[in-house]
């Protein structure tokens, strides 16, 4: 009987931990949101008067340290050193909004008259 309530009670404490650890997935915790984000991606700098957009670009994500770059397809400059907050898988600042989750990108981001866009998933 003994041996019965150990392995019931490893058995239930093993499911326990397992659903409680897939749930905190998180930019800052892990690589699982590096990776390359497809759909409509632009980018507008004021001072050259140059536009780009696209339904069909890409964004690469990459993990620096504790730091994010997102490297843009078409040509757009990559948007470099975004450092997101442990447990938020959303960057607010007063320069923007970023949102990153398993399966979804929306950037609407403005920096020094640069302004980047993106609406992706994968």
């Amino acid at each position: 009987m003994k041996n019965f309530v150990k392995v019931l009670g490893t058995t239930i404490l093993s499911i326990v931990i397992v659903v409680a650890c897939s749930k905190d997935n998180d930019p800052v915790d892990d690589n699982l949101f590096v990776g390359t984000y497809n759909g409509s991606i632009s980018y507008s700098q004021a001072d050259s008067n140059t536009n780009i957009a696209t339904d069909d670009g890409r964004v690469t994500l990459v993990k620096v340290g504790n730091t994010y770059n997102f490297d843009f397809s078409d040509g757009i400059p990559s948007l470099t050193g975004i450092q997101m907050e442990k447990n938020e898988n959303i960057f607010v600042s007063s320069d923007g909004l970023i949102t990153i989750d398993e399966g979804n990108l929306i950037i609407a981001f403005t920096e020094d008259g640069e302004v980047w866009g993106a609406d992706c998933s994968r």
